[in-house]
């Protein structure tokens, strides 16, 4: 049986040459997010030409959150950091289904919170799209995911650092509830 894998991907819509502060914060702020719920943490377009074991001690020497970088290592331990350009064509497989977080799902692609917490305890796998960077996802993007989410279901807009944390912890909250239920 297929192992079950959320993870949480981040695309670089900021400078693609020039690594900017928002880049290694954003990246020490998801990885505590990430560990605590049980996510994999995959970061896409980012402007660092350096191996993951690389970036790991880059962050670490950059910034003190997320214990100074020490849950993103966590990560890496795991096996559970992929670094890597976007995709042209498709993601990898072992991914699951993509998933385009907006504040504007298109309605023939929109999916409530709890239909992907469903899915995710029925072993479904799933690759959470997060754009860092005032123009969110490129549009490109947006055609290739399978489903929209919204996390808010209320088409709230939110700032990158604040959906990292939202999609993670609502949809494990979710998970847990209806695992309760059962």
């Amino acid at each position: 049986m297929k192992q079950l894998m959320l993870t949480l991907g981040i695309v670089n819509t900021y400078d693609k040459i020039k690594v900017l502060d928002a880049h290694y914060r954003a990246i020490a702020r998801a990885a505590p997010i990430c560990h605590a719920f049980g996510f994999h943490l995959a970061l896409y377009d980012f402007p660092f030409k350096m191996t993951a074991e690389e970036l790991v001690a880059f962050v670490m020497d950059k910034t003190t959150i997320g214990e100074s970088g020490s849950y993103l290592r966590i990560l890496y331990e795991k096996n559970h950091l992929s670094v890597s350009d976007l995709p042209k064509k498709g993601f990898p497989s072992h991914f699951g289904e993509i998933v385009i977080t907006t504040s504007k799902p298109d309605p023939k692609k929109q999916v409530m919170p709890v239909r992907i917490a469903e899915e995710a305890l029925r072993n479904h796998s799933f690759l959470f799209l997060v754009g860092l960077g005032h123009k969110g996802l490129p549009k490109e993007l947006l055609e290739r995911g399978k489903y929209h989410l919204d996390i808010t279901s209320k088409g709230l807009s939110l700032e990158t650092c604040t959906a990292i944390g939202a999609i993670p912890a609502h949809l494990s909250g979710l998970m847990e509830n209806l695992e309760t239920k059962k």
